[in-house]
């Protein structure tokens, strides 16, 4: 049994299919203060997510290993962006990935009695199609409620494929979880059946 230090349905989705026994466990942080700290300091996307996870893992107190995880968007040109605050932002973040490459950085840290014991980043290349801007409206007009919370402003989910022209490296972590890295150091550490 392990803690998730994630409220992401998503994640939690991932861990129960993959027969994952976990607890969700509340982790109070201010992701945002830490997360402009660390980007003052000037902390790349896939460190920016480690660390993230890190903090998250860190500010559950559990008597139980836990799971920290964070992903973080980072432009060809090395911009990060960030969940999008209003429907207006979203708008704005698919036009900045219309017809570009971007990467995901999906990172997750195990804490067990203070100390890491493992930790893993999955990167991804997704590369977005020109997006018209009906069918930008259109997506936002069905879909924003649901990814209001997603980073770049997509769910690669349903009407999200359409977004895309192609896609290099595993699906999981563009769910937001290196899973199957996850997988394998649970069944080699003795928290799974190997």
């Amino acid at each position: 049994m392990i803690g998730l230090a994630s409220r992401s349905e998503t994640r939690q989705r991932m861990l129960a299919a993959a027969g994952v026994p976990f607890d969700v466990v509340s982790a109070p942080l201010d992701e945002e203060k830490v997360k402009e700290r660390l980007r003052a300091n000037g902390m790349d996307a896939s460190s920016l997510a480690l660390a993230l996870a890190e903090a998250k893992a860190r500010a559950a107190a559990a008597p139980l290993p836990v799971l920290g995880a964070d992903q973080t968007l980072e432009l060809d040109d090395g911009t990060m962006l960030d969940k999008p605050v209003s429907r207006a932002d979203a708008e704005g973040q698919l036009r900045l990935l219309s017809g570009r490459t971007h990467r995901l950085h999906s990172a997750a840290v195990l804490i067990e009695r203070g100390a890491v014991t493992w930790r893993a980043t999955e990167s991804v290349a997704l590369t977005v199609r020109p997006l018209s801007d009906a069918f930008i409206q259109s997506y936002l007009d069905r879909e924003y409620e649901a990814i209001r919370w997603s980073v770049g402003g997509y769910r690669i989910e349903g009407l999200g494929a359409q977004l895309f022209s192609s896609i290099e490296g595993s699906h999981f972590a563009i769910l937001g979880l290196p899973l199957l890295p996850l997988l394998d150091h649970l069944r080699t550490s003795g928290k799974m059946p190997a």
